[in-house]
């Protein structure tokens, strides 16, 4: 039997070694570091609208923003010659994914780091031939994204323009200098098949737009295509403002520019292009290698007709014309 002294003693070392090891266990738990909050670098050239759509991606997809996602934005206001600054200055905040939208953003991005991943969200890159990615379907390094890669549509706005207003054989082709040749050399090569006479309309950030696109009747334009670009893409507004001024038939390659007065677009839904962008930096949050996600190319394209546009262009829309279309607006 234990004597009252030595159970005394006994109980003590007990509560002493209890208490021990509840102290050890509340230090251990307030020396873990916090759990680290991913953060995403958005880098683009100035489209708030393509930030917006990527957080309320990124919100459906369960992410709260300040909680479980951080968003560090970063745009060029326009002027692509900015994005490499601003891509190093996302690179040095260590970020867990840079989300770059455009080929001037997305060859900055490739060009700041070999080691974060980074998904591109592209209409005019072919991702193979710019040394982007290995092949479509292995990447195989450390980016990969949404890329259109299709130069040959640039004959399909050409064709619809000359459909939509025959006889206006001298098209003026809005350029961005900044997105490369592709899509221009395919543009003029339909243009030698069509009997179309190009005037080159060349910008290089928004600032040029207005200037360029006011002057087109002087270059000898009748209508005016656009090739596709993020300058473009996020001034649609300001375009079928400045088309309705001059009164030019246009056609672009972005559904907002129909839907705010513009005579035609015919592209990509730039919505599911974004969504699925989004979808694979949250992928890629969750472990996935961008090595092993295949490059996405859209295969699915909208065409839309503005016929009240038409009216105050002085245009019947040809009945075959919007037959085809997937939206008529009234």
């Amino acid at each position: 039997m234990m004597d009252r002294r030595t159970f005394i003693s006994a109980r003590r070392k007990l509560l002493c070694f209890v208490a021990g090891a509840l102290i050890a266990a509340s230090i251990g738990t307030r020396a873990q570091p916090p759990r680290k909050i991913p953060v995403v670098g958005f880098l683009g050239y100035g489209n708030p609208e393509a930030s917006n759509h990527f957080r309320t991606t990124m919100r459906e997809l369960g992410y709260i923003e300040g909680a479980s996602i951080i968003v560090e934005p970063r745009f060029a206001k326009g002027d692509p010659a900015l994005l490499p600054l601003l891509a190093l200055e996302l690179v040095r905040l260590n970020v867990d994914v840079l989300y770059a939208t455009g080929p001037a953003a997305a060859r900055a991005a490739k060009d700041a780091t070999s080691a974060i991943p980074i998904v591109v969200l592209d209409l005019e890159t072919d991702p193979v031939r710019s040394g982007m990615v290995r092949s479509l379907a292995q990447p195989g390094g450390n980016i990969t994204g949404s890329f259109l890669d299709q130069p040959a549509i640039a004959g399909k706005w050409l064709q619809l323009l000359s459909e939509a207003a025959p006889g206006r054989r001298r098209v003026g082709l809005l350029w961005d200098a900044t997105t490369g040749t592709d899509q221009l050399v395919a543009a003029k090569a339909a243009a030698q098949s069509l009997g179309t006479e190009l005037r080159i309309l060349e910008i290089r950030r928004s600032d040029d737009l207005d200037r360029v696109l006011l002057d087109a009747p002087n270059a000898g334009a009748t209508a005016v295509a656009m090739l596709t670009s993020p300058i473009i893409s996020g001034n649609s507004k300001r375009i079928a403002e400045i088309m309705t001024r001059i009164r030019l038939p246009a056609i672009s390659p972005f559904r907002a520019f129909a839907d705010n007065g513009g005579l035609m677009s015919y592209g990509p839904n730039l919505l599911e292009f974004r969504r699925f962008a989004a979808t694979y930096v949250d992928r890629i949050l969750k472990g996935a290698k961008p090595a092993e996600l295949p490059i996405q190319q859209s295969t699915k394209f909208q065409f839309v007709v503005n016929v009240k546009a038409a009216k105050a262009l002085g245009l019947t829309i040809p009945q075959t014309l919007l037959l085809r279309a997937d939206e008529v607006i009234q």
